[in-house]
């Protein structure tokens, strides 16, 4: 399995990880893959700690890291002129009661006294971004990957300047285009059954449009991978690897809840709605009475990113706190995911996964080989 990328990065399989969970990053880089840690919920100083520790464990086998630099907003694109109590002010007061109503309408209670107060603004903003992009830079990740749209050209340059190739996903070929453009060096073409933000074309037909777009430039597929066979279509439509995210969720090395586990290994791929209620922005995630009160006719509308998860941040942390034991709360909290949860039906090591679907990739392969010996012998 010797594609470009392989080449690129020095890793054995082509199946880029993305994960919120340092384990995972690291389990996947060590396994031969390339594990993408997603900074976006990291304080600058809780990064530098997770980054450290995965240099610390990654063995040496490089490792990427995915930040989200929004192209607008309703900040300026100078990003710094707007502060967090700036942007809170900005949150009506119909969308603060909405939240309270549909939490005491499940019997979610208030955090207890004393307990941490999640971040509302993260690294939502430019200049929240480029904090992340500077911790990046002093440790030997190899990838850097913006999630909403091209990274500005001198965040680009410094990357390039630090050995650091860099990456960003798109929903449309003519995104692609402007990556490129942007002088970005490798493109994810993100379809529609990808969990997280994600656009309306589906990973069939967005693939093969985005590498004929951009070629010769590398294309990862992502969106309803999780599987070797679904790993060898994406290379059949000229991809050089896949970009995974959904099916680290539920590895055996997950910081995932085990509320939310258990939820994920019921879901079914119908249970997964493209809705606005987490940032602003449409992200696939699990259907939940939470997306649904918010896709609802009584919901005041979600607002731009970043206002959306800076209202609702303190709400989500109540719901996941009191998951475990309080019915409501269990009917609220989710996850983002894709398509893809529909396949994700037990625990595995984030290594089985990897050899899983490289058995199945190379199976396959043999199996489409051998139609076409048999089609050749058939004339």
């Amino acid at each position: 399995m010797r594609t470009r990328v392989c080449e690129e990065f020095g890793i054995e399989f082509p199946i880029f990880a993305f994960s919120h969970c340092r384990d995972v990053v690291a389990a996947v880089s060590r396994a031969g893959g390339m594990g993408v840690l997603g900074a976006l919920a990291f304080s600058p100083e809780q990064l530098e700690i997770e980054l450290r520790w995965i240099d610390e464990h990654v063995d040496g086998k490089p490792y990427g890291v995915d930040i989200v630099m929004p192209q607008s907003s309703v900040a300026p694109s100078e990003g710094a002129t707007l502060d967090e109590g700036a942007f809170r002010k900005m949150i009506p007061e119909t969308h603060r009661k909405y939240v309270e109503d549909t939490l005491a309408r499940f019997d979610v209670p208030p955090l207890p006294e004393g307990a941490e107060t999640p971040a509302g603004l993260l690294g939502w903003t430019y200049g929240g971004a480029r904090n992340q992009v500077d911790i990046a830079l002093d440790h030997p990740a190899r990838l850097l990957v913006n999630a909403l749209g091209a990274p500005p050209r001198d965040v680009v340059e410094k990357a390039h300047a630090h050995g650091m190739k860099v990456a960003a996903l798109v929903g449309t070929a003519e995104q692609a285009q402007k990556q490129v453009a942007a002088g970005v060096d490798m493109i994810v073409a993100s379809g529609t059954e990808a969990g997280g933000h994600t656009g309306e074309i589906a990973t069939m037909v967005l693939v093969p449009d985005v590498v004929d777009a951009v070629s010769p430039v590398p294309v990862l597929a992502a969106g309803g991978i999780g599987s070797g066979r679904q790993m060898a279509a994406a290379m059949a439509l000229g991809a050089d690897g896949v970009w995974t995210g959904s099916i680290w969720l539920t590895v055996a090395e997950s910081d995932t809840r085990q509320v939310i586990i258990e939820k994920l290994l019921a879901a079914g791929s119908r249970d997964t709605v493209r809705s606005r209620a987490l940032t602003g922005k449409p992200a696939r995630q699990l259907r939940t009475a939470w997306t649904e009160a918010w896709d609802g006719e009584e919901s005041p509308g979600t607002l731009p990113m970043p206002l959306q998860f800076m209202l609702t941040s303190e709400a989500v942390s109540r719901i996941h706190r009191y998951a475990d034991d309080r019915p409501g709360a269990r009917e609220l909290v989710g996850s983002p995911v894709g398509q893809i949860v529909g396949r994700m039906r037990s625990v595995k090591p984030a290594r089985q996964v990897i050899y899983d679907m490289v058995e199945e990739y190379l199976a396959t392969v043999a199996r489409v080989a051998d139609l076409t010996a048999g089609a050749d012998r058939a004339r």
